[in-house]
């Protein structure tokens, strides 16, 4: 378009060299624009070119490719194919032979180990060649261009490699076969035989895990047979090691993703509306612009092998955009359409929103309860999907309000692990979400938290089935809390910025250092089975929100609304592999994935003996960065000049929220002498007005114990305490119903030594010890002598009193003359004994 405004001549020739020598209809062309420089690559390949004039200082050859020794059309596939470490191009003074003039400038890059010719194309040749011909132009223009002679000797001259050279030999190791296939892509393309059918293989990556579930396809002249995945086409080196191969086409041309092998689409063609037909017509008249020696663009036009270069996949894609930018297509999309009349078919097919991706399949447990249909599902969901586990096997989840088995849940195994882990490797290193910009995350957890809004009645209904929590507390806290998270989270995504740093100026360069914050990979989030939603949440939001993928462990006895969860993400449109769930035992699934290589973080809320393990096997594994909130014994210090009614409020509410079963309860008051007596006699009174039932009754109090065990072990804790000399003022029994209930209670003269004193319940019993009147430093001594430091609180009117205390206690939070009250927007976590690292 600018030539054109110029007036500027314009040639583009599908090839300019035929059996080692140059044509003289290029040459001519060449010779005609008074041509002075020429724009190659310099490792071993690749050589089509443009003639383009420069007002200033004369017309110029150029296109990007390589050179040192080995010149011609497929140089840089060369490189790859040899697995070469470094590329680049040449700028030439012009002669006869078009690439045998002296050396001007060159510049080079480095070859990653994906890299194929398009990828070098478009981040290092193209515009790094633009930007050196713009410096060679000067460089003449100031009399300051060099001119150095190449050598002739030893230089060959090969074409594009032709097709029937470009079989692929299977006794080779993974990486050489890699740089086979890739070195090929996309001209000539490298190909074996498949059913006696020739199949080339296109978008080749080393698979670095362990052998995915596929089905076999037998491949002519390989010892092993490949496996079509979800992913892909998975190919074996003879060293064992993989190749994922995304793209396979056939003889006819036309081209499918890997993973459909053997369903191939067979879709009828759509009959177009004039609106469409007028579309395609416009798009008819840009293959025309770019394929200016086809005289007519027909039905059975191929892009390719009329003479189009990748170069030109990117032109047509932006002219289509700029006449239609409601299509929004990407370069796979050419590849995998290349005829007219398929890719018209395709492009109908995107503008009307059949994208061809598969529907979301699942399984449902469905209860009628709470005037409503709840549907769960009980599956594991790996990579997109909802999949029985592995080896089959399940267990049951168990509803603590009357025993009753709600859903047989599938037990992920270790295989599910890998396949899991692999899927959200997948994700991060090649897939959708490792290229997408931050505000289009942002934007897909918006749309969670949307869907996690509508569903949320549904939501705080499994909770409060599959946990024990009260319904009303579920709704506000244990789901509201959630959709509060992951909206806080999806507005951070594209503001996570780095900082510049000023350092000192070694003269005489000028430098800039600045950080970047990355997202660290594969993330493994273990969670516990008190706030099942809430801790995926505040976990999940921040690590999805960084750019990182996820394979999320919910607690054995409450995994209903993780995988609930996971349904909804998959309808916000997260990418396949981002987010998978996998239920089961945290002695297999979580061990594995704290031991897993490709796991790059662990994030676990539990007990500490655990969390001891995690960060043992995390060390061991690959030094996996770790976050642990483990345990707690929190100390609440009430002083008599406090409140009282409002402390007795919160201090309830601090041990007896959500049955106990809070990592940041109260698990010891200190009271003040002098208000002893009276604290303890009002809180009696209001636990005697709690209703304790049907968790789904909106007017119940206090519901069941999360399950079986947990209830017995807290009726052995309150033995315990009795058998110490505490005095069991209130409760410490099971309620006689149904279920897995357990009466709120109350120990006094609780001393230090005692167990209760030091260890946590989990649980609804508030233990009580009194403290001096006035002895502000003993009571801190007190509440410090534990090995544990995740919250703490103290009621006093006295400002300055609850600052030292603040300041003095050992907690990674202190709440004053309030408890329980955490935000989305406030880190949380502790120390000591209850762990590092912040959740939120």
């Amino acid at each position: 378009m600018a030539a054109e405004k110029d007036g500027t001549p314009v040639f583009k020739f599908p090839r300019w060299r035929a059996k080692g020598k140059p044509i003289q209809e290029v040459v001519a062309a060449y010779k005609s624009v008074g041509a002075e420089l020429n724009v190659l690559p310099f490792c071993t390949q690749f050589i089509p070119m443009d003639v383009i004039d420069c007002p200033k200082h004369g017309s110029i050859i150029y296109h990007p490719s390589i050179l040192p020794r080995h010149r011609g059309a497929s140089a840089i596939n060369w490189t790859l194919i040899q697995g070469d470490k470094k590329a680049g191009f040449t700028i030439f003074w012009a002669d006869d032979g078009l690439d045998t003039g002296p050396i001007l400038l060159q510049r080079e890059c480095d070859v990653g180990q994906n890299d194929t010719v398009d990828d070098l194309y478009n981040r290092f040749l193209f515009p790094e060649g633009i930007k050196a011909m713009v410096e060679a132009v000067h460089l003449i223009a100031d009399g300051k261009a060099p001119r150095i002679p190449q050598p002739k000797e030893g230089a060959t001259y090969e074409g594009i490699q032709k097709k029937e050279n470009a079989e692929i030999s299977w006794d080779q190791p993974a990486a050489a076969l890699h740089n086979w296939i890739r070195g090929h892509d996309k001209v000539p393309g490298a190909w074996t035989t498949i059913n006696g059918q020739v199949v080339t293989f296109y978008g080749s990556s080393l698979l670095d895990a362990s052998v995915p579930a596929g089905q076999e396809l037998t491949i002519k002249g390989a010892s092993r047979p490949g496996l079509v995945t979800k992913n892909g086409l998975v190919v074996f080196g003879n060293d064992g090691k993989m190749v994922l191969v995304r793209n396979l086409q056939f003889e006819d041309g036309k081209m499918i993703p890997a993973s459909k092998y053997f369903s191939a689409d067979e879709t009828a063609a759509l009959e177009l509306t004039e609106e469409e037909k007028k579309m395609a017509e416009d798009i008819r008249a840009i293959w025309k612009g770019i394929l200016s020696n086809v005289a007519v663009i027909e039905d059975s036009t191929d892009f390719f092998k009329s003479g189009a270069s990748s170069m030109h996949v990117v032109r047509m894609l932006e002219e289509i955009k700029q006449k239609h930018s409601g299509l929004q297509l990407q370069n796979e999309d050419v590849y995998m359409a290349t005829k007219f009349a398929d890719f018209i078919q395709m492009a109908v097919r995107k503008l009307r929103g059949e994208d061809k991706e598969e529907e979301l399949v699942i399984d449902y447990v469905s209860k009628n309860m709470n005037n409503m249909t709840v549907n769960m599902p009980y599956q594991c969901f790996i990579n997109g999907k909802f999949i029985n586990a592995d080896d089959g096997k399940t267990y049951d989840t168990i509803n603590p309000a009357d025993g009753s088995v709600i859903a047989s849940v599938s037990s992920a195994s270790l295989a599910d692990v890998d396949k899991a882990v692999a899927a959200a490797k997948e994700a991060f290193e090649n897939g959708e979400w490792g290229r997408m910009n931050a505000r289009e995350r942002g934007r897909l957890m918006y749309r969670l938290a949307d869907l996690m809004e509508e569903h949320q009645e549904e939501l705080a209904t499994i909770e409060s089935i599959d946990s024990g929590a009260v319904y009303t507390l579920a709704l506000k806290t244990h789901i509201g809390m959630s959709v509060q998270t992951f909206r806080y989270f999806a507005g951070w995504c594209d503001k996570i910025q780095g900082a510049t740093i000023p350092i000192n100026q070694a003269r005489p360069n000028h430098n800039l250092t600045f950080t970047k914050k990355e997202p660290i990979g594969v993330c493994a989030i273990i969670i516990p089975w008190n706030y099942p939603l809430m801790m995926l949440a505040w976990k999940s939001a921040a690590c999805l929100a960084a750019g990182n993928t996820l394979v999320l462990k919910p607690a054995q006895v409450t995994p209903l609304t993780s995988l609930k969860f996971a349904e909804l993400s998959a309808k916000a449109g997260f990418p396949k592999g981002v987010i998978n769930i996998l239920p089961g035992s945290g002695g297999l699934v979580g061990q594995h994935l704290s031991e897993h290589p490709d796991v790059r973080k662990v994030g676990f809320t539990g007990s500490t003996p655990t969390g001891k393990q995690i960060m043992k096997s995390s060390a061991a594994a690959n030094l996996k960065k770790v976050s642990l909130e483990l345990g707690g014994k929190s100390p609440l210090i009430i002083f008599s000049d406090c409140e009282l009614d409002r402390a007795v409020k919160m201090g309830m509410g601090a041990v007896y929220f959500n049955k106990g079963e809070n990592c940041i309860a109260a698990g010891r008051l200190f009271v003040e002498e002098s208000i002893h007596d009276e604290f303890v006699r009002k809180v009696v009174e209001e636990i005697k007005k709690m209703k304790i039932g049907d968790p789904l009754d909106r007017s119940t109090d206090h519901g069941p114990q999360n399950h079986k065990a947990h209830l017995e072990k807290l009726l052995q804790y309150c033995e315990t305490g009795v058998k110490e000399g505490a005095t069991l003022v209130y409760g410490g029994r099971q309620v006689r119903r149904p279920g897995f209930f357990m009466e709120p209670t109350v120990f006094t003269d609780v001393e230090d030594h005692m167990y209760i004193a030091q260890e946590e319940s989990f649980g609804p019993v508030m233990v009580i010890s009194k403290f001096k009147n006035g002895d502000v430093d003993g009571v801190l001594q007190r509440a410090n002598a534990t090995e544990y430091g995740l919250a703490s609180g103290v009621f006093t009117k006295d400002i300055s009193k609850a600052l030292y205390i603040s300041e003095k206690l050992e907690a990674g939070t202190v709440f004053i003359n309030t408890y329980n009250k955490t935000d989305v927007a406030a880190p949380f976590g502790g120390f000591k004994l209850s762990g590092f690292g912040k959740d939120l």
